[in-house]
């Protein structure tokens, strides 16, 4: 008997399984270890008080995980009505997980960008356009929540849209909602600081998200009818 033979390669459902699974994994270890910040937030968010709740990192978090199985569930909804209206299974399913996805993924940390800090209104609006020079500044947790800012919209406009299919384009688009964001921080003198370094780690986050999605972008010869199962023959 052969006992060096190579081992069979697992199938791809069962590969298919493994990596979201882990993904579950750790995101649930996570909140598990930061459930304490989370939880001071919680009877604030319950009562649907804005301060403490919303205006607040640990509040926004706590509710946009509450907001999880509502995400879901509108994925499921909106699959349902593609497929009720002709589009292929596959399709249907990656286009609604990608539109929530977009969103889900994005608003909350947009919305954390927005929060203004201790003298908005008061303190001189700050602009910093030399590049970077912010990035010893921001320290590794700065430069991680600059990354994740539009990775998630990095992550699924490739799948969603085939004009997007493509890094420099994904890097453009996180590119150019940084700057509004950075624009809307001066603008509504906020007291942060509107910085070149938040633009370009912002789309950087975006094109490494996109990266992470090559093998699920969507093609332009890719209809949205389309369906891999085989169609029966006609009777007779």
């Amino acid at each position: 008997m052969n006992h060096n033979a190579a081992l069979p390669a697992p199938p791809r459902r069962a590969r298919g399984i493994v990596f979201p699974g882990l993904a579950v994994l750790a995101l649930a270890g996570a909140v598990f270890a930061v459930r304490r910040p989370l939880m001071m937030s919680a009877p604030m968010c319950m009562a649907g008080r804005w301060h403490g709740c919303y205006d607040t990192f640990n509040g926004v978090v706590l509710m946009t995980l509450v907001a999880v199985p509502p995400a879901v569930l509108l994925v499921w909804v909106l699959a349902r009505v593609r497929r009720a209206a002709g589009a292929g299974r596959a399709w249907a399913w990656r286009a609604s997980l990608a539109e929530v996805g977009m969103v889900h993924g994005t608003l909350p940390l947009v919305w954390l960008t927005m929060m203004p800090g201790a003298g908005p209104g008061v303190a001189p609006r700050r602009v910093s356009l030399v590049p970077l020079r912010d990035l010893v500044t921001m320290g590794p947790l700065g430069i991680a929540g600059n990354l994740l800012v539009f990775a998630a919209l990095g992550f699924f406009a490739p799948t969603r849209f085939a004009a997007l299919a493509s890094v420099p384009r994904v890097l453009a688009l996180g590119a150019g909602c940084s700057v509004l964001v950075e624009t809307a921080q001066y603008v509504l003198w906020l007291d942060r600081v509107s910085s070149v370094d938040d633009v370009l780690v912002n789309a950087a986050g975006a094109g490494l998200a996109a990266l992470a999605s090559r093998r699920w972008w969507r093609t332009g010869a890719e209809a949205p009818s389309e369906d891999p199962r085989p169609v029966p023959a006609a009777a007779g």
